[in-house]
């Protein structure tokens, strides 16, 4: 397939990306709105996990810690906000212009000490250890009974302001969301085009090369982590906002595993792979029940993922590139 055909699916994509609310409505399927907000805010942490998978080499199963920290962040603030409390002498807040920037700064310092940790390791050992810090933060959020424990923490007062904006209305939660996914991918390629970006890519091939060429890889390998912790923050916060409800799911590592698996499925180290990769596990899991269920296969339609596992390997068999690469058929020589 000519690169050409990728071209026209991208531009397909934002073309129905950008009037979907309106086909939807049109098509008297309104409720599919808030499903396309979701797909976009998980193809947004998938990105952002792709800053470390693709473009540096670093396999992470606790990508899923910092999204639930920009969740709660937003949760705790329209806790204290509704109950009139204060948090560490700040009031509450549910003005999404402070909340949201918020959710961002914690999110990119809990990576910053997490990262200054796992990267002394690599190899499996990086891959574990992640996972053990995000189960560790998962912890945390269970023994929080302030903010519901276990049972997770409703917001009251239902989604942030974003300054003249509603996020209450699904119309505009999801333009805001293909708005944020959009400028954060612009910004994924301006930064994988610097000299910070390229810098990545080398140590991805050959580290021990950079490190004798007198590069500190150290410093790049955290200054990667923390944005991308960052990227998943943001995804966090939207994600609070969607549901009005933030719990500690949102920081199992399963779902770490998913994004992992978005990434793989759409195409590691590429730009758009995620965004496809995203939206094809989230349709799968969508729809593929429903397929089943509609032929009958009681056991397919509970344990969907039995079909979606063999999928997934058959893609990394054929086509390490993912979807990204059957669109854009094979690389250039």
């Amino acid at each position: 397939m000519p690169d050409g055909f990728l071209r026209i699916v991208t531009l397909a994509l934002v073309v129905l990306a950008l009037f979907f609310p309106l086909l939807a409505e049109a098509g008297g399927s309104a409720y599919l709105v808030p499903s396309a907000s979701r797909i976009l805010i998980y193809a947004l942490a998938a990105v952002s996990l792709n800053l470390l998978v693709g473009y540096t080499g670093l396999v992470s199963l606790g990508h899923a810690a910092y999204l639930g920290v920009g969740a709660y962040v937003v949760g705790i603030l329209s806790f204290h906000a509704v109950e009139g409390s204060t948090i560490f002498g700040l009031t509450g807040t549910v003005e999404g212009l402070v909340s949201i920037p918020l959710a961002i700064l914690f999110s990119a310092l809990v990576a910053l000490v997490l990262g200054a940790l796992c990267l002394r390791t690599s190899g499996i050992y990086f891959i574990m250890i992640t996972l053990a810090f995000a189960q560790m933060m998962f912890f945390i959020t269970v023994s929080l009974e302030r903010y519901g424990g276990d049972d997770g923490l409703f917001m009251y007062a239902g989604p942030n302001r974003l300054g003249p904006l509603d996020l209450s209305s699904e119309w505009t939660f999801f333009y805001v969301c293909l708005a944020v996914l959009f400028a954060f991918l612009l910004f994924c390629r301006y930064l994988v085009g610097t000299r910070f970006g390229r810098a990545l890519g080398a140590i991805r091939q050959n580290e021990a090369r950079m490190i004798t060429l007198g590069c500190n890889v150290y410093r790049y390998k955290l200054a990667i982590f923390v944005i991308a912790g960052a990227g998943a923050g943001l995804a966090g916060a939207l994600l609070a906002n969607q549901a009005s409800y933030v719990s500690p799911d949102l920081l199992h590592w399963t779902r770490s595993g998913e994004f992992l698996f978005m990434v793989i499925l759409g195409g590691s180290g590429t730009l758009l792979g995620p965004v496809f990769g995203a939206v094809a596990f989230l349709l799968l899991e969508e729809y593929l029940p429903v397929l089943f269920d509609a032929a009958g296969l009681e056991l397919l339609k509970e344990h969907w993922r039995i079909v979606f596992g063999p999928l997934l390997i058959i893609v990394m068999l054929f086509n390490r590139r993912g979807l990204y690469g059957l669109l854009a058929g094979r690389p250039r020589q």
